[in-house]
């Protein structure tokens, strides 16, 4: 297991959002980052949780933040398991009063509430080698930083879903 950040949300060419996951010990430029394709109101709550923004009103992931402080229980990591047929599998660990517990979640609303709650995201090996791509990215400010960015765009605007099925 790797442990991951959130670098960016992203809209590919069909005009679905991506969240941009990639080691923490990564350079960016060097090493990969993992797509996952997930819904239009998980990218909106992972966004407003990374920005450190509130909604107006509680979205589903603020709900379930809540709900887990009042029953006294912590999120303790999230871990990207797998990729069966294009679609990823993620767990929240939780530790309860009654002991850790572990949950079948989907991969957006794993992280959507790591993001509210500031907990460690990580992501099998086999999986960030079979679903990473090369980050060909440099954000340091540095010449063809520009056009390295155009590049990962276009990236995004060709590459397909189904581009990473086993």
């Amino acid at each position: 297991m790797v442990q991951v950040r959130v670098v960016a949300l992203a809209v590919d060419s069909g005009s679905q959002p991506v969240v941009l996951l990639k080691p923490i010990l990564d350079e960016p430029g060097s090493g990969k980052i993992l797509p996952i394709w997930i819904g239009t109101q998980e990218a909106t709550s992972i966004l407003i949780a990374t920005e450190g923004a509130q909604a107006p009103r509680p979205l589903t992931h603020d709900l379930m933040k809540s709900l887990l402080e009042a029953v006294q229980a912590e999120l303790e990591r999230v871990d990207i398991t797998r990729i069966e047929e294009g679609t990823f599998y993620a767990e929240l660990t939780l530790q309860t009063g009654k002991g850790r517990l572990v949950l079948d979640a989907r991969p957006s609303d794993a992280i959507a509430l790591a993001a509210r709650v500031d907990a460690p995201i990580w992501v099998n090996d086999d999986v960030l080698e079979a679903a990473g791509v090369a980050d060909q990215t440099e954000m340091t400010g540095t010449p063809g930083e520009e056009a390295q960015l155009d590049e990962f765009k276009r990236f995004l605007e060709e590459v397909d879903p189904e581009d990473f099925q086993g």
